[in-house]
């Protein structure tokens, strides 16, 4: 793994210590991208008639820089993200507007909860951008064995102060 994955890894891991806020984020994030990626399928750009559905769309037009920035990072965990993205289009394309939108809410209402009742810290992106795109290699990480949660990381919940708070 690059240093420069480590040090985002690392730096993602201050910002989810909290074992149920880990939980939140591993439903809440392919909730959100796939609620990102069908939403931005919505919007043509272009007609290209080599393009699946005969259209370039803005979710193309993103998947395309975010493919590189995740193949750049690690070419393993890159090509699992980039499918998992790849796959939201057509599962988009069979999915009712209402449940893509619903999709995106409980995301967003999953994890903002996940940090403000358990984390007790706005999510990291916030002060950094790119983290945005850090959880969905992160996670793929944790499941591939290629990123181990510090053990410093996850103090035991009986440690913890009344209330989840570090």
């Amino acid at each position: 793994m690059k240093d420069k994955l480590r040090a985002l890894f690392t730096e993602y891991d201050t910002y989810h210590r909290h074992p149920i806020n880990q939980l939140t984020h591993k439903i809440a994030i392919p909730l959100i991208f796939f609620n990102a990626v069908a939403m931005l399928d919505w919007l043509p750009l272009a007609p290209v008639a080599a393009l699946p559905n005969g259209m370039l769309t803005a979710a193309d037009a993103v998947l395309v820089p975010v493919g590189i920035w995740y193949l750049r990072a690690d070419l393993k965990l890159g090509l699992l993200a980039l499918i998992g993205l790849l796959a939201c289009l057509p599962i988009g394309w069979v999915t009712p507007v209402w449940a893509v939108i619903l999709a995106g809410i409980a995301g967003w209402i999953i994890q903002l909860l996940g940090h403000l009742v358990w984390e007790k810290k706005a999510p990291n992106f916030t002060r950094n951008g790119i983290q945005s795109l850090v959880g969905p290699i992160y996670f793929i990480a944790l499941y591939t064995g290629d990123w181990a949660v510090p053990q410093a990381a996850v103090a035991p919940l009986a440690a913890r102060p009344k209330g989840g708070a570090l």
